[in-house]
């Protein structure tokens, strides 16, 4: 009687244990994709991208340093695998809200522009990505400015 609550008691521990961890059809792993989508498109990774990407995880997903770099390991891998972005951003389209959809097209302009530059696979792939989230091209243009903004602020 004994052992078999022992064994109770330590599967409900494993099952909380477990629950922080990822499935494939997380959309914590599915909006990090994107990011990182976003960071490598232009072949070239950044200290600058790499850094803003693994802050936006941390801090959009409220995650201590070994859960971040284990969503951040998770995402590089979903995001070489990935044919297309329709496999994120279907999951995406039917676990977030507008607001949340819009938030996570801000963060991919804000690894985009944390090297300082856009390039036009970035520009396009926030075009999709954008058109594939439902937000709308004034939206997109106007958190691409937004984010612009902000970055030119801190050089000044």
């Amino acid at each position: 009687m004994l052992d078999s609550l022992i064994k109770f008691v330590s599967e409900l521990a494993d099952d909380r244990k477990d629950a922080n961890r990822l499935a494939a059809d997380d959309h914590r792993l599915a909006a990090a994709a994107l990011l990182v989508h976003a960071a490598v498109i232009d072949g070239a990774l950044s200290d600058a991208e790499r850094e803003k990407l693994y802050a936006l995880i941390k801090q959009r997903f409220k995650l201590g340093e070994d859960e971040a770099a284990e969503l951040l390991e998770l995402a590089y891998d979903a995001e070489r695998e990935a044919v297309d972005l329709y496999s994120f951003t279907s999951l995406l389209n039917r676990i977030m809200d507008e607001a949340a959809r819009r938030r996570l097209v801000e963060m991919m302009w804000e690894v985009v522009y944390a090297d300082g530059s856009v390039s036009e696979f970035e520009d396009n792939l926030l075009w999709r990505a954008a058109d594939l989230l439902h937000v709308p091209s004034r939206e997109r243009i106007e958190l691409r400015r937004r984010v612009a903004g902000k970055k030119s602020g801190e050089k000044a």
